[in-house]
């Protein structure tokens, strides 16, 4: 079964005149481990003789102990999640996981559990145990977090499916000048469509077969241990791939046949000459001048202009769009502009000091700006379009931010605690009694009646409570006018909703404490401090919770519920990084093999001068300045327009876009780059030596 398949399966279901001794109580909760995405917490207990259990339990745990999977027993293992929710009772087999990297907890609390609301009580799972589906008690939290399959797959399809198309064109026509000749060879000779379609195949067999071979050892190595894709964290389940076995196995086939009819297409369309990958008309970039100098302008209007368009999203949206795509439209332009330019700089260079090689690069370079132009494309407008996506998946998440702020200022050095349903007073007193050694507790609650209700804020605790956030202790109640000195108590104010900062201090003793933070949520949140100013350790309090309390309490730094939802947008922007990389990757190899092919059908004429210069260096310096400098100038350049374009959108504490990020992107396109200069110059001396006379 596949993930939605074991969704499903696991999905409880209700009769409405079934057994009441064949029945679970359930209820389905929730947790997170520091700095992680939210998890699924299901609290369950039998309910007589028979009661089902959820696919991939495989026996009921004793009241107090838990059931989790074994990548949240991994991930949690610093926390001690082993012992969260008490005694460790067994890991969730695979079939009641959606995919190997599930975070799951089955609890059954150590008093039982009530089947009043919120519980609901159940009495089978999936299709196979009849009756209803029962919406919203599914375990799990995929189904929240996970985008629609539709945006993965077009991620898919615009990251890697279109860099593969253009690389699969520039593929079958790379060589073009040489096929050209021969085709008209075998024509002469009086061969047919069929014997140039054969001969096209056979020449492209070697490495399209090879490639295919790849991938199919590819496809066998994900068929037989699972694989865990990198920068993701994602483990692509070698069971799912078994299961769809056929369809991926014909995969590598598949691409044989396709990219061998590409080949054969590409040898018997008619065309209109054999120019292949012929530079243009050096009059034809005349024009190349003129766009690039708007490209400032536009980077400009792109990056300042939405400032000035005023607060209304929609004409800063434009303006900001207008002006990445006239960025897009001139950047090659600008970089061709430079190119040029460099290469005018280059041939005084080499007429002055007597370097052919450098010469030759000059000329072309200068003379020919549309080929640098078009080289370019492709690798600008991917890292361009990577940047955005990047930056926008970090928007998404941006409600985020302010709770990445309080955490990076404080960090856990104060807990809100949330109790999960009701608990007694006596509970509540045990708890505070059992608090780790130097930790104090205080209850803060925003003014009566709410926002716009009349009265301060409320701080209420003993005097250590009191004396831990620098504060004096009063004989009954003191107002605090203005924001206090300890940041911690800053950022606990900044999350209370409130109208004036005015806070009530009010001194009361412990057993007053247990009994309103017990009463319920009006009374304020129960937070957790330090005296020593400290970290509070989440774990110890969380682990405290389910011990005391039936179904354990959230615990957390201020406004880290809204951190936790941010979460899987930044997951699922690793996502949109790599393949955004292997995209960029996949169109700088394109570029290249279009420079390098390019170079070489000039290199022909170049081998006299082998002879005349006494060396192969002229290869060398010119393959540098016409395969590599192109790839340097759009990885280097590139990466940095689109960073700045992307920046207006990132400017948040929590942005995705990082100067990891930016310098992977150019460091991918610089390898890339070097490995195809150093191919295109072993191909050109060996061009070189072939056409001199041997002995170098």
């Amino acid at each position: 079964m596949g993930k939605e398949e074991r969704r499903v399966a696991r999905t409880p279901v209700v009769q409405e005149n079934a057994s009441r001794q064949a029945s679970t109580t359930w209820l389905v909760g929730s947790d997170s481990l520091v700095n992680e995405r939210r998890f699924s917490v299901v609290f369950l207990a039998p309910r007589g003789n028979g009661a089902p259990l959820p696919p991939g339990v495989d026996h009921w745990p004793a009241p107090g102990q838990a059931v989790l999977s074994p990548a949240l027993r991994k991930a949690g293992a610093a926390e001690d999640i082993d012992h969260r929710f008490g005694e460790l009772a067994g890991s969730i087999k695979p079939s009641g996981l959606d995919e190997p990297t599930e975070w799951l907890a089955y609890v059954r609390p150590r008093d039982g559990l009530s089947e009043k609301p919120p519980s609901s009580v159940v009495t089978g799972f999936g299709p196979a145990a009849g009756g209803i589906f029962a919406d919203g008690l599914e375990p799990g939290s995929g189904r929240m977090d996970d985008k629609p399959e539709w945006m993965f797959r077009a991620g898919l399809a615009g990251m890697l499916g279109l860099p593969g198309l253009a690389l699969l064109l520039i593929a079958v026509r790379t060589g073009a000048h040489a096929r050209d000749r021969r085709t008209a060879l075998v024509a002469a000779l009086g061969g047919r469509r069929t014997d140039r379609a054969l001969v096209a195949v056979g020449e492209a067999g070697r490495p399209v077969l090879l490639g295919a071979l790849l991938g199919g050892a590819v496809v066998a190595w994900a068929m037989l241990e699972d694989l865990r894709l990198p920068y993701t964290g994602y483990v692509l389940s070698s069971e799912y791939v078994r299961q769809h076995g056929w369809w991926v196995g014909l995969a590598p086939a598949v691409a044989l046949v396709t990219v061998f009819a590409a080949v054969v297409l590409a040898e018997l369309v008619p065309r209109r000459g054999t120019a292949g990958t012929r530079p243009h008309n050096p009059v034809a970039s005349v024009w190349l001048p003129r766009i690039a100098v708007l490209f400032p302008v536009m980077f400009l209007v792109a990056v300042r202009g939405p400032d000035l368009a005023g607060s209304d999203s929609g004409p800063r949206a434009l303006v900001s769009w207008a002006g990445i795509a006239g960025t897009v439209l001139t950047l090659p332009a600008a970089m061709a502009a430079a190119t040029a330019a460099t290469g005018r700089v280059l041939t005084r260079l080499g007429r002055a000091h007597g370097l052919a090689g450098t010469l030759v690069a000059g000329r072309r370079t200068s003379t020919y700006p549309g080929s640098t132009a078009r080289l370019v494309t492709g690798i600008t407008v991917a890292l361009i379009v990577l940047m955005q996506a990047v930056a926008w998946q970090g928007l998404f998440g941006a409600q985020s931010a302010d709770a990445q702020h309080t955490l990076n200022r404080i960090g856990n050095s104060a807990l809100t605690v949330g109790v999960r349903g009701k608990v007694s007073d006596a509970d509540m007193a045990t708890f505070l009694n059992r608090l780790p050694d130097n930790t104090e507790a205080v209850l803060l609650a925003g003014p009566a009646g709410g926002v716009g209700g009349a009265g301060p804020m409320r701080l209420s605790g003993d005097c250590p409570a009191l004396a831990a956030f620098h504060l004096q202790c009063p004989a009954l109640t003191a107002r605090l006018s203005g924001a206090p000195q300890d940041p911690r108590l800053q950022e606990l104010i900044r999350w209370t909703p409130h109208d004036a900062l005015v806070t009530e201090v009010r001194r009361i003793d412990s057993g007053t404490l247990a009994r309103r933070a017990a009463a319920s949520t009006e009374e304020g949140s129960l937070v957790l401090v330090r005296r020593d100013g400290r970290a509070v350790s989440v774990a110890a309090v969380k682990r405290l919770a389910h011990e005391v309390f039936p179904r354990g309490a959230r615990a957390g730094s201020p406004g880290e519920d809204e951190l936790t939802a941010g979460i899987p947008n930044r997951d699922q922007g690793r996502w949109s990084t790599l393949l955004g990389l292997v995209g960029v990757a996949v169109l700088t190899v394109t570029a290249g093999l279009s420079a390098m092919a390019e170079f070489l059908r000039h290199g022909r004429a170049l081998a006299p001068l082998s002879v005349l210069t006494g060396g192969l260096r002229v290869f060398r310096t010119s393959a540098a300045w016409s395969v590599f400098m192109p790839l340097l100038l759009a990885g280097l350049a590139g990466s940095a327009v689109a960073a700045g374009l992307a920046d207006p959108v990132s400017d948040t504490d929590d942005a995705f876009l990082t100067r990891e990020l930016t310098s992977s992107a150019a460091s991918t396109v610089l390898v890339i780059g070097v490995l195809m200069w150093l191919w295109a110059c072993t191909v050109a001396v060996r061009q070189a030596r072939s056409w001199r006379p041997r002995g170098d």
